[in-house]
């Protein structure tokens, strides 16, 4: 019988990495809201709205990080004004064994942009209580955000910024 747990916000979170040629920067956003649902043991499918108003940064000082966090939310890259949730709906979850780890295909909206990703997650039912972690690579180009990126600007040298950032999704659900 397939059952659907909440995510709990406070319990969740998405830590971010974005690469640049001299370094990198991490940092957090908060998922607004999302359910999971699972069927028999296994997980079956799942939606996440992302609140890109939430982007922080956690690897610079207050001034420095928030002048980061200022051009993150900027055209330049997420535009959160315009867009301010992002979105991810997971289309297919396959078993990878009997021990929660699942390969994981779903749609990932930015700035209004759907593409697919596919990552592996571990996701464990217990207590009526889900828990799950995933990593998921994004290319930031495929989503229009083109700042700074060597695939779209000629003679950045140290100033490029790597297309694809990271994050490492953890989350906990409820009944």
């Amino acid at each position: 019988m397939a059952t659907t747990y909440k995510i709990n916000t406070a319990d969740s979170i998405i830590v971010w990495t974005g690469e640049k040629v001299t370094g990198k920067h991490t940092g957090t956003l908060k998922i607004k809201e999302g359910s999971i649902t699972m069927d028999n043991g296994k997980f079956t499918s799942g939606t996440f709205t992302i609140d890109m108003k939430s982007i922080a940064c956690t690897d610079l000082d207050e001034a420095m990080g928030g002048k980061l966090v200022g051009h993150l939310k900027s055209h330049d890259f997420f535009g959160v004004d315009d867009y301010p949730t992002s979105k991810f709906v997971v289309t297919r979850a396959v078993p990878q064994d009997s021990r929660g780890n699942y390969k994981v295909v779903g749609d990932l909206t930015i700035k209004g942009k759907t593409n697919a990703v596919v990552f592996k997650a571990y996701i464990s039912e217990s207590d009526g209580k889900i828990n799950g972690a995933g990593d998921i690579t994004v290319d930031r180009s495929l989503y229009d955000i083109r700042f700074g990126s060597g695939s779209f600007f000629d003679s950045l040298g140290d100033k490029t910024i790597y297309d694809e950032f990271f994050l490492k999704v953890s989350f906990v659900a409820v009944k």
